[in-house]
């Protein structure tokens, strides 16, 4: 009798797991991978990107779709090129993929895990997020530090002024001022001082140092593609790595100490002088208090230190690449240049600079920023996103743990998006309510979701400042023998996309 009773239970608990199985084998069953080409033995489809892997990915979606999977080495990757299956993740699976997806130089010794562009989704990621948004890029701090920002971007023209030198009509690579320009600015933010004149061979280590480390992080590595040689650390970028960040964390760090000694000072004077110290983001940073249960009570001095380097290395990119290439563009069609001129002329006269608060008054410098953006996103691949549990996407199975780009350069050349989608025509955007801000999903130059750049506000202002600055206060010529049919389009990749060969114009001054 109890043998019977027992068979009858261990008979049904097999037909249930059985019954069980069947429905996961079916489900597995019913999905696929997404298509892709064929891989080679090993290093399976690795050529098929090339050195321009966001041009050559966008020429596979005609043969593979909206979803083309890839096998880079032992990684799977899913790349995303449409904006149908872009609005599709973003919309409705934006959790399940937003993670990073973090190559091996960004690894070493978990040095990105408490950042907020490089770290982990989850509390503490919300909280970094959260603090950065109402600390740093708020409509009321944005407002409040443009008095910084101007004072930047009026040391970049005379810095351009005194290169280029009037009586000899020198060219100017532009790249090299905006690029100390902008990193003036977030060290005015972050630190309250200017942290590099690009005319001066001392006091620039931490600019210097800052930009050989983010040229590190972005080079390829085979440590990535086939995770069992990490160990032996092939092309010795593990190694270089962590001596560069050593060096450049050892500045971090002097810079807080510093801060920490002017804090201690301050506390033997009375409270009135304290309070009418303005606060920059280190302060606000040092005096963060959390709630102690889903988010630390203070940031750890490691945290600290690598946040701030982060917003170093991530924030001065967008708005260097993305002035080059606006001025390469507008010397490629100069009668672009002119509307923008003409509109700066009427907006705003000769009698003051450009102002931010001009920005809104300027329609045709706006389309020119966002066909600009079109073209050439910052990050053209955006930053790798990693699968955080198997997904159903569009009918198809992605995998836990997958690297997923989405080709905001390959959608916003699209032609099922867009018209003449090859050509720079600024007056797509005139009257158009296509915007840069995550909500449509043909144009995402700055991502979208809740991994959107957190930085977009601080960036909008600083590409229009830039741009409208250097048109209001010089007239640009090209080098001799350069032709607006002849200049070099070709782009570098990096954490930006950059010109290979950095633009080199001659700047004339124009009175104000």
């Amino acid at each position: 009798m109890v043998w019977t009773a027992s068979s009858v239970v261990a008979t049904a608990l097999l037909f249930l797991l059985l019954l069980r199985h069947g429905k996961a084998a079916r489900t597995t069953t019913s999905l696929r991978l997404p298509p892709g080409p064929p891989g080679w033995p090993v290093i399976g489809n690795i050529l098929d990107l090339g050195t321009k892997p966001h041009i050559n990915l966008a020429r596979l979606k005609s043969k593979y779709g909206s979803l083309i999977w890839l096998r880079l080495g032992s990684i799977n990757t899913l790349v995303i090129s449409s904006a149908e299956s872009a609005m599709e993740m973003f919309k409705n699976h934006d959790h399940s993929f937003c993670n990073r997806y973090l190559n091996e130089t960004m690894r070493t010794d978990e040095a990105y895990t408490g950042t907020m562009v490089l770290g982990e989704y989850g509390p503490y990621w919300r909280m970094l997020r959260r603090l950065c948004t109402t600390e740093l890029f708020s409509r009321k701090r944005i407002k409040d530090t443009e008095p910084l920002r101007r004072r930047c971007v009026d040391k970049l023209i005379k810095w351009i002024s005194d290169e280029a030198n009037e009586e000899t009509g020198n060219s100017v690579e532009l790249a090299r001022f905006v690029f100390a320009a902008s990193f003036n600015v977030i060290g005015n933010l972050m630190l309250s001082r200017d942290l590099v004149d690009p005319n001066s061979t001392k006091g620039n280590e931490f600019f210097n140092l800052n930009s050989e480390l983010t040229e590190l992080t972005a080079k390829p590595n085979l440590a990535d593609l086939f995770p069992s040689l990490r160990w032996l650390d092939p092309q010795g970028l593990r190694k270089q790595t962590q001596e560069k960040l050593r060096l450049v964390l050892e500045i971090v760090c002097s810079f807080v100490e510093e801060r920490r000694r002017c804090r201690m000072d301050m506390d033997v004077q009375d409270d009135s002088q304290q309070n009418n110290k303005d606060k920059d983001f280190l302060d606000v940073l040092m005096e963060f208090e959390g709630n102690g249960k889903d988010e630390p009570t203070k940031i750890s001095d490691k945290n600290l230190n690598m946040l701030i380097l982060e917003l170093f290395m991530v924030a001065t990119e967008t708005t260097n690449s993305s002035v080059e290439w606006a001025m390469t563009e507008l010397l490629r069609k100069p009668e672009a240049m002119k509307k923008i001129r003409a509109e700066i002329s009427q907006i705003v006269g000769h009698d003051r600079k450009i102002e931010e608060s001009d920005i809104e008054d300027l329609p045709y410098l706006g389309a020119v920023i966002k066909e600009t953006l079109r073209l050439h996103p910052p990050v053209p691949l955006l930053i790798p996103r990693s699968v955080v549990k198997d997904t159903e996407l569009i009918g198809y199975l992605i995998p836990k743990g997958t690297q997923v780009f989405v080709n905001v350069w390959g959608i916003g050349r699209d032609p099922a998006s867009w018209d003449d989608p090859l050509s720079f025509k600024p007056e797509r955007f005139l009257g158009s309510n296509v915007d840069y801000r995550g909500q449509n999903f043909e144009y995402l130059p700055f991502g979208a979701g809740r991994r959107i750049c957190p930085g977009l506000p601080l960036a909008h202002q600083m590409i229009h400042l830039v741009v409208g600055s250097l048109i209001q206060s010089f007239d640009w010529v090209l080098e001799s023998g350069v032709t607006p049919e002849t200049m070099d389009m070709g782009e570098k990749m990096g954490m930006a996309l950059r010109k290979a060969s950095p633009l080199k114009a001659i700047p004339r001054a124009l009175d104000l």
